[in-house]
């Protein structure tokens, strides 16, 4: 029955695809795209806030704190047995992926992502692991734009585009926040899109926003009626804060990174390595429980008028009504949220950074403004702190600030606190930025040896591939043979410079038409005189596994036309630089999307 469903409705999207303009097509796409993503979303959140209502109901009820901790484990395993039995023994995390099929893949997204992400993350987040659904939902999201496109035959471009509708329509159903969605996409995902190609993104977000709001139930999303009204009085304390959610998010990226490269190089089986990082999870979990799951709940919690419910149904709650006690408790909370997230995808789970950023933020942002009024520095409006703390570290931990600004903004039903907003994400970014040169998702990319940033040129050069453009056919001459030869050579080639090569295939130098133009015109000299008398050492050489970035870096510095590649050692072929920049002037024009 579903099939049949599902065919008809093949039937009839083709069919509109012969009856409308290509941009009409695009739009009615980025519509279908969106509720696509949008249910993915809600089938994710019903489930994650299900299973925190009832690990919070059975502590409540039967005070069996110990269900917090059991629960992640429990889920951090089935991942790892659904990954290994299903997913052929991998998965890929982290939005990462997202732009390396962009730039390397087509924009070719696998087919497993439509689910591969929903069920992973469901078991992992949603049972309890210390991790976001955010990033599985943007990883989901994109590939439906994928194989849509694909399904329907459509050019890399709107495969591209598609991608970005999917991306935009994942956040803006988890968050209700359309913004947002469109500037992650953007500002994330895709930084170079014209325009024109906002439209499709805006409805797709759009889309994705408004099926959450009606399916979805308003508690399970994350979002703060209580706001208090912004005092320029406190704007010192909105830049201390974001100079310290900056450290704090580069001190998130480093250790957490520790963490995933630690549980990496463990050379045990896969269950085992997900028993050992689970059980260090539950652990944490059992002594900070509001580490359990993404955390919004808590984070709601701690911007309401009695944060002491945190430590309910902990270790802690005879402490529940003292100040200072819960300012430590929230303080060490806060510091070890990156183990717990770091050891819950570390062992094999799946999920994302971004809830933990928001996470931390809010955390950082309480205990900050609650400290200073403490001491008696200040009486800080604390909920506006903890909203604002989390677009600080969600701008320092990814490096999209206007995300960051407009998600809090969207999320807060308002914009009474742009000025803060915009204080802190900016001053978080630079400091972020000074000490970590990449987001924490482009990281993992950077060691690969593949660079992507918002740096369009990198990110184009990154693409093109070096053996495309070296030219191996190029005569060569040795250094002792007289001009003659050389001559003779020019006059039947096209040929403006040529390597000069010993015996066992070493480049020896070179020599250009351009530097022997007086002596080819003296007959006498060209007979007498040896190429080796002429020939220059080459200002640069290029190796045959150097990246095109590499490459181009050479030109500029040598200032030369041409360049000679060597492999192994020997001499391979030449570069030009004109055919260097028709080949990145071709890949821009086929990345950019209009």
């Amino acid at each position: 029955m579903l099939k049949k469903l599902f065919r008809k409705l093949e039937s009839v999207i083709a069919l509109s695809q012969s009856i409308l303009t290509p941009k009409q097509f695009i739009f009615l796409s980025s519509v279908l795209v969106g509720i696509s993503c949008a249910f993915a979303v809600i089938v994710l959140k019903i489930f994650a806030h299900s299973v925190f209502s009832f690990a919070t109901y059975i502590n409540g009820i039967l005070k069996l704190s110990f269900i917090n901790s059991i629960l992640p484990i429990v889920g951090i395993l089935l991942t790892v047995f659904v990954v290994k039995k299903v997913l052929n023994g991998t998965i890929q995390k982290g939005t990462s992926q997202i732009l390396y099929a962009v730039a390397k893949k087509a924009s070719i997204i696998p087919r497993k992502q439509m689910y591969a992400q929903i069920v992973t993350s469901s078991l992992t987040v949603g049972l309890g692991g210390s991790a976001g659904l955010e990033s599985p939902i943007v990883i989901t999201g994109a590939a439906f734009g994928s194989n849509y496109a694909q399904n329907y035959k459509l050019a890399y471009k709107d495969r591209t585009l598609l991608i970005g509708c999917g991306v935009a329509a994942g956040i803006s159903a988890a968050f209700n926040a359309p913004i947002a969605g469109v500037l992650f996409a953007i500002e994330v995902l895709l930084v170079d899109v014209s325009i024109a190609a906002f439209t499709p993104i805006m409805i797709s977000a759009a889309t994705g926003a408004l099926v959450s709001a009606i399916v979805l139930d308003e508690s399970i999303l994350l979002s703060f009626k209580q706001q208090q009204t912004f005092n320029y009085h406190n704007i010192p304390f909105y830049v201390l804060l974001g100079v310290l959610t900056g450290f704090m998010a580069v001190y998130y990226a480093r250790k957490f990174q520790k963490v995933e490269h630690y549980f990496a190089k463990m050379e045990i089986g896969p269950y085992r390595k997900a028993l050992i990082g689970s059980s260090l999870l539950a652990l944490l979990i059992f002594v900070f429980p509001t580490l359990f799951g993404e955390g919004y709940e808590t984070i709601k919690t701690l911007s309401e008028n009695d944060p002491g419910q945190l430590m309910d149904n902990t270790l802690f709650a005879d402490f529940r009504n003292n100040q200072w006690a819960l300012l430590l408790f929230i303080g060490c909370t806060m510091m070890v949220k990156v183990f717990a997230s770091g050891l819950t995808l570390g062992s094999g789970g799946n999920g994302g950074n971004f809830a933990p950023s928001l996470f931390l933020g809010s955390y950082l942002g309480y205990f900050f403004s609650k400290l200073v009024s403490l001491t008696g520095l200040s009486q800080l409006p604390i909920s506006n702190f903890t909203m604002v703390g989390m677009a600080g570290i969600l701008s320092g931990l990814f490096h999209a600030p206007l995300t960051a600004i407009f998600l809090i903004a969207e999320i807060t039903g308002g914009y009474g606190l742009m000025i803060p907003l915009m204080i802190v994400s900016s001053i978080s970014f630079a400091i972020s930025k000074r000490f970590e040169k990449y987001s924490l998702d482009v990281k993992g990319l950077v060691k690969k040896g593949h660079v992507f940033t918002s740096n369009k040129d990198s990110n184009i050069l990154s693409t093109l591939d070096i053996d495309a453009i070296i030219q191996c056919d190029y005569l060569t001459v040795h250094p002792d043979e007289h001009l003659t030869k050389l001559v003779d050579l020019i006059s039947h080639s096209n040929q403006v410079v040529f390597a000069v090569v010993n015996d066992d295939k070493d480049l020896v130098g070179v020599v250009h038409f351009n530097d022997i133009r007086e002596i080819i015109f003296n007959s006498y000299r060209v007979k007498y005189t040896l190429i080796k008398d002429v020939m220059k050492t080459p200002p640069v050489t290029i190796l045959s596994n150097d990246s095109m970035e590499i490459v181009m870096s050479k030109f500029e510095k040598s200032k030369s036309a041409f360049l000679p590649v060597l492999k192994s050692e020997k001499y391979f072929g030449f570069i030009s630089k004109s055919i260097a920049l028709e080949a990145y002037r071709t890949k821009l024009r086929s990345m950019t999307i209009e």
